[in-house]
């Protein structure tokens, strides 16, 4: 018997498996997730991702395989990135506004074929600028409200073409509003908005723009993207993006602001969203790879901290294959 008086035994609500199940504060599901997937103009093409092992560009045919997969795991929610050819860009991003682009007749043939999917839009000029840039460039700056106006014809294409939510990523002053704007004139006031609204200027999405080719034609992204060392910022963004009409609040990346998501998660009634981005995939993936971390432990225990941080979806690329483990 113990001598010591201890009252108060936390380990008690640990000592079996149904316990511990029966007290667990946080759960991660399928439906938490949202699969970001890369798409190529064509046919026949799976192009794998040197940065991001298992991941790959994909032509319509193989992601409509790739969907049909995925639904078939309970994984119903996905997010399209065009990987569009230099000769289709211009310093306008003019092959995003037209309904014949390859990326728009994609999402007409999922929503055709898989109705019940929920399918997010990217909306931003870098994947069909010639700058590379996610605005308007004038004299080698970043012009705000010419993009803006380029960036609702763009979601009003989308949410025309199928796409249930619309993914404004650009980190434009006004954006939200005007697209709001634009999609309700245009009659798609059922289109939900997903406002990247903390979107960081961050070292993590190197493999992103290797996957799409995107990466800027000079200089950076920093007047535009969020700078690391601020929070409260944040705030003030979420605040703005709630005020124009967004339906959610994205946190981009995840993993070093989990307490940006928490904040936001603790001063705003909107769901929280966060990107679990490109180099935190590549980064847990070559750790597997050199057998210097258990993956099929610490891939759940990364989304379920993203989840326990307060979002209420994570666009990661481990869906599929957490989707895959559950089952």
């Amino acid at each position: 018997m113990s001598s010591y008086q201890i009252t108060q035994r936390p380990r008690r609500n640990r000592k079996s498996a149904a316990i511990r199940d029966m007290v667990r504060e946080t759960t991660l599901g399928v439906e938490h997730l949202i699969y970001p997937m890369f798409l190529l103009d064509g046919q026949a093409k799976n192009v794998p991702i040197q940065s991001m092992p298992g991941i790959h560009r994909m032509s319509q045919d193989y992601i409509l395989h790739e969907i049909e997969a995925c639904m078939n795991l309970g994984l119903r929610s996905f997010v399209l990135f065009p990987a569009v050819e230099d000769h289709l860009k211009d310093c306008m991003a003019s092959y995003g506004l037209r309904e014949d682009n390859f990326y728009v007749q994609t999402a007409v043939a999922i929503k055709k074929r898989f109705p019940e999917s929920v399918l997010m839009s990217d909306v931003a000029m870098d994947p069909y600028s010639s700058d590379g840039h996610d605005g308007w460039v004038e004299n080698g700056e970043i012009v705000n409200d010419k993009t803006l106006e380029i960036l609702s014809q763009m979601a009003v294409v989308q949410a025309a073409a199928g796409f249930d939510i619309i993914g404004p990523s650009d980190m434009m002053d006004g954006r939200v509003g005007a697209i709001r704007e634009a999609l309700d004139a245009g009659g798609y006031s059922q289109a939900s908005i997903m406002a990247y609204c903390a979107k960081y200027a961050s070292a993590y999405y190197g493999p992103f723009r290797d996957a799409l080719d995107s990466a800027p034609k000079f200089g950076d992204k920093k007047t535009y993207q969020m700078d690391p060392a601020n929070a409260n910022e944040a705030i003030r963004e979420a605040e703005l993006d709630e005020a124009e009409g967004a339906d959610f609040l994205m946190v981009k990346p995840a993993l070093c602001y989990l307490d940006v998501i928490l904040r936001l998660q603790q001063t705003s009634t909107l769901p929280i969203t966060a990107y679990n981005v490109s180099g935190e995939y590549a980064m847990l993936k070559a750790a597997a790879a050199q057998g210097w971390i258990q993956y099929d432990r610490a891939m759940p225990e990364m989304l379920l901290s993203i989840r326990r941080a307060g979002a209420s979806a994570i666009l990661t690329y481990f869906a599929k294959e957490y989707a895959q483990s559950i089952r």
